[in-house]
């Protein structure tokens, strides 16, 4: 452009301007109160009556919370307190907070499950993170052990003696490995159940014998309440995933047994309520057992939860593989990869990326499931807060016990969520 056109034309600047920040409007929560709460006249009127109803339920909840009575020693005593005004009585939480956390475990013991509870994090700790030492794992895989004599304590070799079963199913599984990998595995499985039941039990007695180490033992029905639910809910989704996996891959195999075996034992388990196999383990599965055969009620619910979980799981995961392209499955043939090794390295971690949000709403529904074990006399915390009412001193008292008993609830369900989500964000792999 030549200086004199340029003269002419009294828009054209010959200066650069300085940077400027975006409007308000367009940055930080105002953009996303306009973007989500009054975007149109609908949203905008939706966003209006949630707000009246909230406001309605707080205004009417929060005097009742505010004004509540924390030290009192029944029911009786806090109306009295309140004389005549409304407010919540939560000195029964104070009273009752450790009937509600771990049943009636001795009180001279709640340093082992306090232990156990705080291990138990640490052994989760290199499974759900990816940045720490993968040496870790080694501790992951004691912790089961570890945990049990905590809580149950006895013999210290009765734990020693059931890790020896696993040892015991991969030697078989190395001697088999040579004639037939069915064979092996098949081996690698019953090997450990004949150990666990014909050998573990006499070594575990003579080594005591000579040697008598352990904890003092403490009854599964002194176990309750929170710790209980923990206990089976924990136990069920560590056992329930791998299992998953397993049925669902059954399920697709071109063994026709194999593939019977896993439909038949999917559908049958999602075809029956679940509190019809708690009560099945509570009280019919001993008369499957051979006379005089003691089998822990909490085991048998353990395993129960795990396989009702353990089929909805593997339809989670056979979503997930369903999901995959057909070309996923050609590459690994490509590569030359086997069976298992193309599921390890390329098949089953997508379809687990692709299933993150409905194993973990299979884990928090089983989680909450843990409620169920009432109606077989479990002493989970529904349980003990039906024994609390049942004191005359806490006769009549409601809101307080569930809100109390919901709250952890929502703690742990909503720690489980807030993972996934991390999770789903750290294998993204797009940019959309």
């Amino acid at each position: 452009m030549s200086d004199t056109h340029a003269q002419t034309v009294s828009y054209v600047r010959e200066t650069m301007l300085a940077p400027q920040d975006p409007p308000r409007s367009q940055t930080g929560a105002v953009k996303w109160v306009h973007e989500n709460l009054f975007s149109g006249w609908i949203n905008t009127g939706l966003t209006l009556i949630s707000l009246l109803v909230i406001f309605w339920l707080v205004s009417g909840i929060s005097p009742w919370l505010l004004n509540s009575v924390w030290r009192a020693g029944s029911l009786s005593e806090c109306r009295a307190i309140l004389d005549g005004t409304s407010g919540a009585c939560f000195a029964v939480i104070v009273d009752r907070w450790h009937q509600l956390l771990f049943g009636f475990y001795p009180p001279a013991l709640y340093w082992r499950p306090v232990l156990a509870l705080l291990l138990l994090f640490v052994a989760l700790a290199p499974v759900l993170f990816t940045g720490l030492p993968r040496r870790m794992l080694a501790f992951s895989a004691l912790y089961p052990f570890i945990g049990y004599h905590l809580i149950w304590g006895g013999s210290l070799w009765f734990p020693v003696t059931a890790l020896m079963g696993f040892g015991v199913g991969a030697l078989a599984y190395l001697l088999m490995r040579k004639l037939n990998n069915l064979a092996a595995i098949f081996a690698a499985i019953l090997a450990p159940v004949l150990w666990w039941v014909f050998a573990a039990g006499p070594l575990d007695s003579a080594l005591y014998s000579i040697m008598p180490l352990g904890l003092d033992f403490v009854r599964s029905d002194r176990i309750g309440g929170f710790l209980i639910s923990m206990i089976v809910g924990v136990s069920a989704i560590s056992l329930s995933l791998p299992l998953g996996i397993l049925l669902a891959l059954g399920r697709q195999s071109d063994m026709v047994f194999i593939k019977t075996v896993c439909v038949v034992f999917i559908e049958f388990i999602r075809g029956v309520p679940l509190i019809t196999l708690l009560l099945f383990a509570s009280l019919l599965l001993n008369f499957f057992l051979p006379p005089g055969t003691s089998f822990d009620l909490i085991l048998r619910v353990i395993i129960m939860l795990t396989f009702f979980a353990s089929a909805y799981m593997a339809e989670v995961i056979r979503g997930g593989l369903a999901a995959l392209p057909k070309g996923q499955y050609e590459a690994a043939d490509a590569l030359g990869l086997d069976y298992w090794k193309a599921q390890r390295l390329i098949i089953m971690p997508q379809a687990l990326k692709i299933s993150i949000p409905g194993i973990v709403n299979t884990f928090i529904g089983m989680f909450k499931d843990t409620t169920l074990l009432v109606f077989i006399a479990i002493l989970e915390p529904l349980a003990l807060a039906n024994a609390i009412r049942a004191d005359t001193n806490w006769n009549g008292i409601y809101w307080e016990l569930f809100i109390f008993i919901g709250a952890l609830f929502f703690i742990f369900c909503f720690g489980m969520s807030r993972y996934s989500m991390y999770l789903e964000r750290k294998l993204k792999t797009d940019h959309r």
